[in-house]
């Protein structure tokens, strides 16, 4: 046996670039992501050392350190000393979001997608608990147990507030959860049987991954373009296998911001009719009417779920949220929901449906709503040079980064400066390597001065050159 024989008998992996065509390292990196996505690379598995790898394939070692980098650059592998260049494993977890409590009193975050702080905040929420307090029969009715579906005269006044914004719902449509993270696992745990498939955007919200995991479902990612989940996409994905479930979010993905256009939603409509699939649209990403697309339980009232929370508009404290269901699943849902928790609490759903009520909360929401529009505004002239998304009404931008920047580098240098980012990988489902992005939230600074600070620091680090990486071994 000659040296490259010997060499192709101890690679464990080898691709094969016979006839393909490009320049040699962009063909053996786009071989190593399409074996990661068939399964035939796993998660830890270690790739061949790099001048072995080179003699087998009989390129030199510079093509094989070349591609190695790319690949780690693109998410694919990780490189660490002592171990070599291995597979990226998915078991990165979420952030914890607590990390603000270890941040420098300097530290600007902009990683969380909360409301904007306002002291009027407080000053409402005192003053609804003022009027409970006040009125007998609604701490009674608060201090009661609740029907599995929700208090009646809560799941009345929400809807009330909801038709108000142009969501057309009924109150025996609808059961009251805790926030909107509950109703995405209720809507789940109560549909869909472990091992069944579900399916979402490839770059999604990282509670619905989370859902997923926990209940034990095949979670599968759809490709994406510039408005979101690929019909065409779906459509293949369906015909390949069974997909219970479609999650999305319209009116703007998050992490990236991406709406749908209604051509866009009735195609997605017209794919879940012909293979019986349930739809759950996210709608904590909250929207005012005059920016909001059909939703999809207009369009397909007999498979779309949709969920709303106060989270966004009030308060992630309330922990307070709604999931709209066709007649026929109601049902299972109450069932899943007495097993979980008994119902949503009385005292919470009080306080968010007065204070949704008789206009108590318009004043917050419509500063609220002119504050994220300019901070959007500030984003844009901001980093608007770079590739950035983001919807008028968004909590968040989404950034991808130019060449040569890595995510993970940006976010640490950034935090170096001050300034708290989340890069894609929270996100990513699945196996589906991360993009070099990270999402930038504009709500959770006090100011805009504070916001526009962070975001200059952030375009200073864009403007400047990104560290050397070292040489992979």
């Amino acid at each position: 046996m000659d040296l490259h024989e010997r060499a192709r008998a101890r690679c464990h992996w080898l691709p094969d670039l016979t006839g393909r065509t490009g320049a040699r390292y962009q063909v053996l990196v786009d071989q190593l992501a399409a074996d990661i996505a068939s399964g035939q690379l796993k998660p830890g598995d270690r790739l061949p050392p790099q001048r072995l790898l080179a003699d087998a394939l009989e390129v030199t070692i510079g093509t094989i350190t070349r591609a190695y980098r790319e690949a780690e650059r693109r998410g694919l592998v990780e490189a660490r000393v002592g171990s070599g260049t291995r597979v990226k494993g998915t078991t990165e977890q979420p952030p914890d979001f607590h990390h603000l409590s270890r941040a420098g009193h300097d530290s600007i975050d902009l990683s969380l997608s909360i409301p904007i702080p306002n002291p009027l905040r407080q000053q409402q929420l005192a003053a609804i608990l003022q009027q409970i307090a006040s009125l007998p029969t609604a701490i009674e009715s608060a201090l009661t147990y609740q029907p599995e579906q929700g208090s009646p005269l809560q799941r009345e006044q929400l809807c009330q507030w909801l038709n108000a914004q142009g969501l057309m719902l009924l109150p025996e449509e609808v059961i009251l959860t805790e926030g909107g993270q509950h109703a995405d696992f209720l809507a789940l745990q109560a549909l869909i049987k472990p091992g069944e498939a579900v399916a979402s955007a490839a770059l999604t919200y990282p509670g619905m991954i989370a859902a997923a995991r926990q209940l034990g479902l095949k979670h599968i990612p759809v490709p994406m373009d510039r408005e979101g989940i690929r019909p065409d996409a779906l459509e293949r994905l369906c015909q390949q296998q069974r997909i219970r479930l479609l999650y999305l979010m319209p009116e703007y993905n998050n992490p990236t911001g991406l709406s749908m256009s209604q051509q866009r939603r009735e195609a997605i409509v017209e794919v879940a009719r012909r293979h019986d699939m349930l739809l759950l649209e996210d709608g904590v990403q909250f929207v005012t009417p005059d920016l909001r697309g059909t939703p999809l339980f207009e369009l397909a009232p007999e498979r779309a779920l949709y969920i709303f929370s106060a989270s966004k508009l009030l308060s992630g404290g309330l922990r307070f949220g709604a999931l709209r269901a066709p007649s026929n699943l109601m049902p299972q849902l109450r069932v899943a929901l007495r097993a979980q928790c008994w119902s949503s609490p009385g005292l919470m759903g009080a306080v968010t449906c007065q204070w949704l009520a008789k206009g108590h909360a318009d004043p917050l929401l419509h500063w609220h709503w002119d504050e994220v529009r300019t901070r959007q505004k500030l984003l844009h002239e901001v980093l608007g040079q770079y590739n950035l998304s983001s919807h008028p009404c968004g909590f968040h931008g989404w950034l991808q980064l130019p060449e040569p920047w890595r995510a993970a580098d940006f976010v640490k240098l950034a935090d170096s400066r001050g300034v708290t980012l989340i890069a894609a990988e929270p996100f990513c489902v699945g196996t589906q390597p991360a993009p070099q992005a990270v999402r930038i939230c504009v709500t959770p600074p006090a100011s805009r001065e504070r916001l526009q600070e962070g975001l200059e620091r952030l375009a200073q680090l864009l403007h400047d050159e990104p560290p050397l990486m070292p040489p992979l071994l």
